[in-house]
């Protein structure tokens, strides 16, 4: 029996290499023969060739804009070899029927473990890999994009489920900041350029540092008329009634601290900064 099935593969396998149909299940049977038994990398080879339209279909099956299908092939042809190396003939089975969950399961890690550009929980990952590619199939059915409840119906998730995988989703992917866009005036830019705009705070923050060091140096009278009058926003005549003085009193105090607030304040700007 093995002679024969030593001599019967060479002809077998010069037959698919030339042949464009998939292979029968008695030339695979004799391929993995010689593989498993007689440790023909030859025969290994042509396993992984001429079944590899299987991996291609089933990358396919998880192409999207954000995957590139050759990254995606390239999980699934991994996939495929491992089927090729871990499958038992004796159990007499399709290698199809082996080779299909093992080469899924590959892509599945793939999208789980290293599809993601934010750390997600496994359940939550995978949730939203099912509604992503239940969108597809609906989508490709229907000619319109599924409805929440569309998808919820069709993968027999709730709502809150389909609605927590959809924002998943958007922590699959992530842009690079300086990826060219249009911004709306025929002027080329990046991505970073729509994040943030100048802070006109961050100039107050020097000023109010500015003046507080100027302020230190006025008398405590008038840091208390300056506050009451700028801070607490009450009027000349309020300011009088409180602390016990002539409204005219205070417009003269307030004249005088502004005016020595704005020569120390300048002075303090001019100083060289350690």
């Amino acid at each position: 029996m093995v002679t024969a099935s030593s001599s019967s593969p060479s002809r077998t396998t010069r037959r698919s290499r030339s042949g464009s149909g998939p292979l029968t299940q008695r030339e695979s049977e004799l391929l993995f023969e010689r593989w498993q038994r007689h440790g023909d990398s030859a025969a290994r080879d042509e396993l992984v060739e001429r079944f590899l339209p299987l991996a291609r279909k089933l990358a396919r099956r998880y192409s999207a804009a954000h995957e590139p299908f050759e990254d995606l092939l390239q999980v699934a042809s991994l996939g495929l070899v491992k089927a090729v190396d871990r499958f038992d003939c004796s159990r007499g089975h399709a290698f199809s029927s082996f080779a299909v969950p093992t080469i899924l399961g590959e892509l599945k890690r793939y999208f789980r473990d290293l599809g993601w550009a934010v750390h997600v929980p496994r359940g939550a990952q995978e949730r939203a890999v099912k509604v992503e590619d239940a969108q597809n199939r609906l989508s490709a059915r229907s000619g319109h994009a599924p409805t929440v409840p569309e998808l919820a119906e069709y993968l027999e998730f709730s709502i809150e489920e389909v609605l927590e995988a959809i924002e998943t989703a958007r922590a699959h992917h992530a842009s690079s900041l300086d990826a060219p866009m249009d911004d709306g005036d025929g002027q080329s830019a990046t991505v970073v350029d729509t994040f943030g705009e100048e802070d006109p705070n961050l100039q107050m923050a020097d000023d109010r540092i500015t003046v507080g060091v100027a302020a230190a140096q006025l008398s405590s009278r008038e840091r208390e008329v300056l506050a009451l009058r700028y801070v607490h926003d009450l009027t000349q005549t309020q300011i009088a009634e409180q602390i016990g003085v002539s409204q005219m009193q205070v417009s003269r105090i307030l004249r005088r601290a502004i005016a020595r607030l704005g020569d120390l304040t300048e002075a303090e700007a001019e100083r060289p900064k350690a």
